[in-house]
C-alpha cells in the first residue's frame, strides 16, 4: 500500500520528477538500462521493509506483555495502530510527493523507519508504542507512493514490477515471522533489541536509495504546473470505488485471518508452536501467488478470472479450517497463501493499470489504501467480538467466507481495461 506523487514542484526552474511530459532528452540506453536496474533493486528493498517491523512484534507479543506488564488489549493496539496509520495517513503522501519529490519522499519514509526502530530501543512503553507509530507513518507513505513509482517509471514492466513489490512484501513478512525469535534465542538480545535488529534492513535500503535523489528530470514548465496539482473527481467515480473496494475487502480478510488463524488451529487442538508455524507457512505460499499472479495477466489469464480465482482458493482455505482444522493444515494454510498473496498483487496491479498516469495513480492509490487499511483494522476486533458472542470459530470463518462474495464482485469490475475519471 491522485493527489499524485509525481515528486513534481511548481517552480520550472528546480529540478523535478518525470510525470506528465517526456525528459528533455532522453538518456543512452546503456544508461537508463543502468537505471532501471539500480530503481528496481531499490524498490525490491523499500518493499521489503514495509512489514518486518510491524509483523515482528507478533512472535514477540508475550514477551512483551510479560516483562512490560501490558494488558492483551494493550499488546494488540501494537498490531492495529499501524494499520489505521496506513489508512489515516494514506491522504497525505501524494501531497508529500509534490511537495518534496518522489524519490525525497521514499527516502524520508526509510529514515522514519529507522528512527522508529531506534526509539523502540529504550525500555519505556510510551516509546515502545510512539515508534510504532512513527514507523506506521513511514510504511504509509511508502505504501502510496510506490505503485505510482511503478506506473511513472517501469509503464512497460508494471505487471514484473507490481508482482516483485508485493512478493517483497510477503518475503518481508515471512522473514520477520519466521526469524524473529530464532534470532533473540540465538544472540541473547532483549525484546527491545530484537525488534531494533529490523532497523539495520531500513538502512541498507536507504543507502541504496540514495543514488535516486540524482536522478530527477527537469521537464517544462508547462508540465511542471499540471503535474503538480492534485486529481479531482477521483472520489465520485464508480471504477476508483470498485478498486477501493478489492483492495479493502482482501486487506480485511488477510489481517482478520493473519490475527485469529494461530488461535483457531491451537482452540481445535493444534500444538502453539505448529499453529505458529502454520501461519509462516502460509506467508511463504504467498510469496509465490503474489508474483505470479500480475505476471499472469495478459499473458495466460485474464486479470478478472485471476482475481476471482485467489478468492476461490481463499474460499476453499477457510472452508478446510471449518471443516477439518488440523487434519488437512497444511493444504488449508498453502490455499490460503495463494489466493491471498494473488489478492493483495492484483489489488496494487488494478491501482498501477486503471490510473493513466503517475499523478492518478498517486491519488487512486490513496484513496484505496485509506479505505481498505481502515477498515482492516477493523477486521480483527470485529472477528473477535463475533467469537466473543458466539462462543465458537464457525460463525467468524462464516463471515469471512460471507465476505468474499463481494471481493470477488469487487475484482471482477476493477478488472474491467479501463481508466479511472479525473482531472
Amino acid at each position: 500500500m491522485t493527489e499524485g506523487p509525481t515528486g513534481i514542484t511548481a517552480a520550472p526552474e528546480r529540478p523535478v520528477d518525470l510525470a506528465a511530459a517526456p525528459p528533455d532528452a532522453p538518456a543512452p540506453a546503456g544508461a537508463a538500462g543502468r537505471r532501471a536496474l539500480s530503481l528496481g533493486i531499490g524498490v525490491i528493498l523499500l518493499a521489503l521493509n514495509l512489514r518486518p517491523a510491524l509483523v515482528a512484534v507478533s512472535p514477540l507479543a508475550g514477551t512483551i506483555r510479560a516483562e512490560s506488564g501490558m494488558s492483551a488489549a494493550a499488546t494488540s493496539l501494537l498490531t492495529a495502530l499501524p494499520l489505521l496509520c496506513f489508512g489515516l495517513l494514506a491522504p497525505l503522501a501524494p501531497r508529500l510527493g509534490r511537495r518534496f519529490g518522489m524519490e525525497r519522499s521514499l527516502l524520508g519514509t526509510m529514515v522514519l523507519i529507522c528512527l522508529g526502530t531506534g526509539l523502540r530501543l529504550l525500555d519505556s512503553v510510551v516509546a515502545l508504542f510512539a515508534g510504532t507509530v512513527v514507523i506506521g507513518a513511514g510504511i504509509a507513505v511508502a505504501n502510496v507512493l510506490l505503485p505510482g513509482l511503478i506506473k511513472r517509471d517501469f509503464p512497460a514492466k508494471a505487471g514484473l514490477m507490481t508482482g516483485l513489490y508485493s512478493m517483497s512484501l510477503f518475503g518481508g513478512a515471512a522473514l520477520a515471522a519466521g526469524v524473529t525469535v530464532p534470532v533473540q534465542r540465538a544472540s541473547g538480545l532483549n525484546w527491545q533489541a530484537t525488534l531494533a535488529c529490523w532497523g539495520a534492513l531500513a538502512v541498507v535500503a536507504l543507502l541504496v536509495w540514495l543514488p535516486q535523489l540524482r536522478s530527477r528530470t527537469r521537464v517544462p514548465a508547462a508540465a511542471a504546473r499540471e503535474a503538480a496539482h492534485p486529481v479531482r473527481g477521483l472520489w465520485r467515480d464508480p471504477l476508483a470505488w470498485q478498486v477501493t473496494g478489492f483492495m479493502g475487502l482482501q486487506s480485511l480478510s488477510y489481517y482478520a485471518a493473519a490475527a485469529w488463524l494461530p488461535t483457531m488451529l491451537k482452540d481445535a487442538g493444534m500444538g502453539t508452536g505448529d499453529a505458529g508455524w502454520m501461519l509462516s507457512f502460509s506467508s511463504l505460499l504467498g510469496i509465490a501467488g503474489s508474483f505470479l499472479a500480475p505476471v499472469a495477466v495478459g499473458r495466460r489469464l485474464r486479470a478478472g478470472v485471476l482475481a476471482a480465482l485467489g478468492t476461490v482458493l481463499c474460499a476453499a482455505g477457510f472452508t478446510g479450517v471449518l471443516v477439518a482444522p488440523v487434519g488437512g493444515a497444511y493444504l488449508w494454510m498453502a490455499l490460503l497463501g495463494l489466493g491471498q498473496g494473488a489478492a493483495i498483487s492484483l489489488a496494487l496491479l488494478f491501482i498501477v493499470q486503471r490510473a493513466p498516469d503517475a499523478r492518478h495513480t498517486a491519488q487512486l492509490s490513496s484513496m484505496a489504501q485509506c479505505f481498505g487499511y481502515i477498515l482492516a483494522a477493523t477486521g480483527p476486533a470485529v472477528l473477535g467480538a463475533v467469537h466473543d458472542a458466539s462462543g465458537t470459530w464457525t460463525v467468524p470463518l462464516a463471515v469471512l467466507l460471507a465476505l468474499l462474495l463481494p471481493q470477488i464482485a469487487a475484482g471482477l469490475g476493477a478488472a474491467r481495461p479501463r481508466h479511472v475519471a479525473g482531472r
